[in-house]
This record gives structure tokens, sequence and C-alpha cells, in this order.
């Protein structure tokens, strides 16, 4: 058990980096992991193909939180085409930490959040500005 809760896993649960909400998110997605109760919505901001911006909120056990934490670290500024490669294998590398099967579904949360998220955005997120309404976007 003393594995699992490394420093630094604690450290992202206790301080976690880029934890909030985006002013305006090229798209959001909120998960879940019913067994548990633990809770992520992930935002993300994409300018010009790039994930420029990103931010969660959340609740959940250490596990859930510091892969939050980690992952938004890793995401920040990556290609979009690369965020959308980025695997479990990848997180679980970035917790440095043996993963029980009981907290693999908290600690790969962040990821399929991310992944829903990804998976939401618009064509229109490789633009630096969507058309403001309908009209705007006829030609």
């Amino acid at each position: 058990m003393d594995d699992l809760y490394r420093d630094y896993i604690l450290e992202h649960y206790r301080r976690p980096h880029n934890f909030g909400v985006l002013d305006a998110p090229t798209a959001s997605f909120e998960g879940a992991n019913p067994l548990c109760g633990d809770r992520i919505t992930m935002q993300i901001g994409v300018r010009d193909g790039v994930v420029a911006e990103i931010a969660f909120t959340g609740r959940g056990c250490a596990i859930s939180q510091a892969s939050a934490s980690l992952l938004t670290d890793e995401i920040m500024g990556m290609p979009v085409d690369k965020a959308e490669a980025f695997r479990a294998d990848d997180l679980l590398d970035l917790l440095g930490i043996d993963i029980s099967p009981a907290r693999l579904k908290c600690a790969m949360l962040s990821l399929e959040t991310l992944e829903h998220a990804l998976a939401e955005k618009p064509d229109s997120a490789t633009a630096v500005e969507a058309p403001a309404s309908a009209e705007a976007a006829k030609p």
C-alpha cells in the first residue's frame, strides 16, 4: 500500500496542476467512475491543431486526481493528433507506480475523459476562432 501513494502522487492530489475551468473551451466532457464515485470534467482549448489550454475539475481518490494532474501537464502544448494517440501505458508510465486491477479504472478515468473531449471538439477547433453564428458561417 505504501507504493500506491508515493509522495509525488500525493503532491499532485493535494496541489493538482491545471485544476480549474477554462473561459472558452473548445470541448468539454465529464467522466465518472460509478464504482467508486470519482468524477472528472476535462476541458480543452485547441488552437491551430494544438492543445493550447487544458484544465480539469473533479473529485475522487488520490490516484484519479493525480492522474488527471499529470495527464494535463503532459498534454498541454501537444499537437491534437499526438494527444489522440496517447495511450493507457503512457499514462501508467507517468504515474510511475504499480496500479492494482481494482485501481486501474481510477487511474484511467482522466485519459478516458480526455479521449471523449477530443472526440467532441468541433472540426473548426483547428482555427483560431470559430464563426460566432450560423449566419456568419454561410459563404
